[in-house]
């Protein structure tokens, strides 16, 4: 990190007295623990124009949502914009994706139980009255396939217009909005005292289809009868068809 990084990021949270790079990284951004002398931050950077566009926007999210105690994500704290890059500052939090919670589980039964905790938390969030702070303009599949199409002509995305003209002939018969996080894997949700209790990685929380959170939530799980089973005992208030999760996670997600 360079000394003027340094000493913006210390105007925003005071002396720095550690930084520690995560072994848990994203595919968009460097990720460091940051120590004052009485706390520490999660700073994420993001060095290419897409994933900088991302950061922006997940700085944006958590600074509407500041202070709210309707959705549980981290507190934001700041956000530096440089020349090549831009990074967000934001409260760390002491547990674990998810993902690395499965990995580590000792038993069957304990990723059971995480899993249908996801549920849980997916299904409280999707019932809770959307924010107005957090409704987006337009029709949320639409901006997606227009944010994809964008993608597919910058070179962007591994998707391919083939795949996007059957997506726009092909959408689902559209339900009631809610809001939703739009990039819902076990990578983006964290575990803490053994239950998904925090969203993480919220550039895309909007208000849209809830449908796409959940087949992104399940992606892992939708060869696997009883870690499906487990996350519909905890989310039971709607269940994608065969149909509608292969167009938002074999379809829709390729863009993203």
């Amino acid at each position: 990190m360079n000394h003027s990084l340094k000493e913006k990021i210390e105007n925003v949270i005071g002396s720095i007295h550690k930084m520690n790079v995560l072994d848990e990284q994203g595919w968009t951004s460097e990720v460091r623990r940051i120590f004052t002398g009485d706390r520490s931050f999660l700073l994420k950077s993001s060095y290419k124009e897409k994933y900088r566009t991302w950061l922006k926007a997940e700085a944006q999210v958590l600074k509407k949502l500041n202070k709210n105690t309707v959705i549980s994500i981290p507190e934001y704290v700041g956000f530096i914009k440089e020349q090549h890059s831009d990074h967000l500052i934001m409260s760390f939090e002491d547990g674990m994706s998810l993902t690395a919670a499965l990995t580590k589980a000792s038993s069957l039964t304990e990723k059971k139980s995480l899993i249908r905790s996801f549920g849980q938390f997916l299904h409280q969030f999707h019932e809770k009255e959307p924010l107005e702070i957090l409704v987006g303009e337009g029709e949320w599949l639409e901006g997606q396939l227009l944010k994809a199409q964008n993608y597919v002509e910058n070179g962007q995305t591994d998707g391919d217009l083939t795949l996007l003209n059957h997506l726009k002939t092909k959408k689902p018969t559209p339900v009631k909005q809610t809001m939703i996080h739009g990039d819902c894997t076990t990578d983006n949700v964290f575990v803490i005292d053994r239950e998904v209790q925090l969203f993480i990685d919220v550039a895309g929380m909007t208000v849209g289809d809830p449908r796409y959170d959940e087949s992104l939530a399940i992606r892992k799980f939708w060869n696997n009868p009883e870690y499906l089973t487990a996350f519909y005992e905890g989310y039971t208030r709607y269940r994608v068809t065969k149909e509608e999760f292969h167009y938002f996670n074999e379809g829709l997600y390729e863009f993203f």
